[in-house]
């Protein structure tokens, strides 16, 4: 593995180095007043959009099976009647 290497430059053909400019992103501010730093690498699209797939997919599945066992014991209830508390 090579050696890294530091060093300084103080001038380059005569004239100092510029200064290091830097841009603070403009600050955005949500609904609440507090600041918006959630950015998603734009490389990871792929896996956003499969999770997010995935998350939609298990939540209509488990309100589906809500629903099933929410009508079978509404069902039950109706034919049987209410449980009586003794």
């Amino acid at each position: 593995m090579p050696e890294t290497l530091e060093a300084e430059v103080i001038e380059v053909d005569g004239k100092p180095p510029p200064r290091p400019e830097r841009n603070p992103e403009p600050e955005v501010r949500g609904w609440g007043g507090m600041p918006r730093t959630i950015r998603l690498d734009r490389r990871w699209w792929p896996l956003w959009i499969l999770l997010g797939g995935f998350l939609l997919i298990a939540g209509m599945v488990f309100g589906t099976l809500y629903l099933i066992f929410a009508a079978i014991r509404g069902v039950l209830r109706f034919l049987f009647g209410e449980p009586s508390s003794r």
